[in-house]
């Protein structure tokens, strides 16, 4: 659990790096069919607090919650964008992270077992967790992909600037 919550820890630095010096039209570049990479991180924070820490509050606070989560077709269309400009993405997905991972570092091995229910099968928090960083990981590489470059390419680019 130490390793996935490492894993979770260190997505805000490595989305700052990827996106660092991505002006509005990179940002807002896709192919078609595909998300930009502002909607990317706008799903990401969103994802964060309206899905992820939420089903992880409700299997703490709840006996076998049924857990929903926001599917990207429904949510792109509908989402936010009052808080669309880069800086406040990546500072409030970074604030929502830390909040979540507050929760998750306060855990205890029991806790892990804990349940939900999704389309009628167990969600442990522990699988849950799993699923997070999984999906993190996901479009950590889209962004790489659309980028061009990886986030720790990109940042040992900008240390060789200094």
């Amino acid at each position: 659990m130490e390793a996935l919550i490492a894993e979770l820890a260190a997505t805000p630095s490595r989305l700052a790096h990827l996106v660092a010096e991505l002006d509005d039209a990179a940002l807002d570049a896709a192919e078609a069919g595909q998300w930009s990479p502002r909607i990317i991180l706008a799903h990401l924070r969103d994802d964060e607090f309206l899905c992820m820490r939420t089903s992880l509050e409700r299997i703490l606070a709840e006996d076998r919650p049924e857990l929903r989560f926001i599917e990207g077709e429904d949510w792109a269309p509908r989402r936010n964008r009052t808080r669309d400009r880069k800086e406040w993405l990546l500072a409030d997905f970074a604030l929502q992270r830390q909040a979540s991972l507050g929760i998750l570092r306060m855990l205890e091995p029991r806790d892990l077992a804990r349940v939900g229910t999704r389309e009628g099968q167990e969600v442990s928090i522990e699988r849950l967790v799993r699923a997070w960083v999984r999906h993190t990981s996901e479009h950590l590489a889209e962004l790489e992909r659309l980028i061009g470059e990886s986030a720790e390419d990109a940042k040992a680019r900008r240390e060789r600037w200094q």
